[in-house]
Parts: structure tokens; C-alpha cells; sequence
């Protein structure tokens, strides 16, 4: 089997993962909200079918937003935002792997004079990517201590910081990331256009 053939599957599978996510968590949202609104009898067969698979998916979720101070009723509203979400963002990670390894094999097939500025090139979106990350993150109130939230900080802190302590804040907003991003861009279209 060729790569393309692969990787087509690969994205049909995941996205069939994906759109059974999607169907279970609107079945479980669907199922509460109708017990809900006393369409469903709360101990009947089919709400009890599916608190049991739901149940234990739900309760972490549900404990966050106690904690937040949001409804626990809403959970599994929430539980359906984050699927959608998730199931986007794997998509989308999915067809960025398959399309770097494509890439990847066809500057080797190349003769290899393509791998080093296709690698340069990938090493700027991840980093543009990661600033992105930073700044909603920022807006959700995640914690930079976490453990996804370290990494993230890892990889632009060397060029975030500096900025930081040049570029005043504008009231509430920090301007250093988006001069950062701005600054990648600039520097990766100078060195990609070195390398071409």
C-alpha cells in the first residue's frame, strides 16, 4: 500500500471516532436534558442505560464545574462542547502529521535538499502554534504550571520574556505575544526565502 491510500484511512477512521464521540455525547446531553424536562421517567430503562456509560465520563466533568461554581446539571452540555472541540483539534492534528510525513517523503525522494528547509519551516509553525496555544490559554485561566501549559511555555518563553520587558502593557493586555507571533512570521518568510 502506497502512503496516500494509508493515510486516507487513517483520516476516515478517525474521522468515524470522531462522529461516534459526537453521536454519544449528544445522546447522553439529549437523555439528561429530557429527564430534565420530566419527557423521560429519571429511573426508566433507557436513562438508566445511559447514565451508566455516561456516569462515569460525566462525574469528573461535573466536579470541575462544582468547582467552578457552574451547574453540575450542565455537564453534560459541556461534555458535548468538548467533544466537538476535541474532535476538531484531532481532526485537524491528524491531517497535519499525514500531510508532515508526506512532506517529509517526498523531499527524500527529492534527492534530501528539501528536508532541511521543510524542517525549518515546520519548526516556525510549531512555535507560532505554540504562542496561539498560550493566548487562549491565558484567556481560559490555565494554569502555566500544568502539565501541557510547561511545554507550551518551554518553547516561547526564550522569545515572549524579552519582549515582556520592552513592549509596555496596553491596561489589561500583553502585547508581547502578538509582536512575537509577528516577529516569527517576519523571520521565518527571511529565511525561507533564503533557503528558495
Amino acid at each position: 500500500m502506497n502512503f496516500p491510500i494509508v493515510a486516507g484511512y487513517v483520516q476516515f477512521g478517525v474521522r468515524v471516532l470522531v462522529a461516534g464521540a459526537f453521536l454519544l455525547a449528544a445522546i447522553a446531553a439529549a437523555t439528561h436534558w429530557a429527564v430534565r424536562r420530566r419527557s423521560l421517567e429519571p429511573f426508566g430503562a433507557w436513562p438508566r442505560f445511559v447514565r451508566g456509560w455516561s456516569d462515569p465520563i460525566l462525574q469528573p466533568l461535573e466536579r470541575r464545574l462544582v468547582r467552578s461554581g457552574a451547574n453540575p446539571q450542565d455537564a453534560p452540555f459541556w461534555l458535548l462542547g468538548l467533544v466537538v472541540v476535541a474532535g476538531l483539534a484531532l481532526i485537524a492534528l491528524v491531517r497535519w502529521l499525514l500531510g508532515f510525513i508526506a512532506t517529509m517523503l517526498y523531499a527524500s525522494e527529492s534527492g534530501g535538499a528539501l528536508i532541511v528547509p521543510i524542517l525549518v519551516n515546520y519548526v516556525f509553525g510549531l512555535l507560532m502554534a505554540a504562542i496561539l496555544v498560550r493566548v487562549v490559554a491565558s484567556w481560559f485561566g490555565i494554569s502555566r504550571h500544568s502539565r501541557g501549559m510547561r511545554i507550551i511555555h518551554a518553547l516561547t518563553d526564550w522569545l515572549i520574556e524579552p519582549l515582556q520587558r520592552i513592549i509596555p502593557n496596553f491596561g489589561p493586555f500583553d502585547l508581547s505575544p502578538i509582536a512575537a507571533y509577528l516577529l516569527l512570521s517576519f523571520t521565518r518568510t527571511l529565511v525561507m526565502r533564503a533557503f528558495f
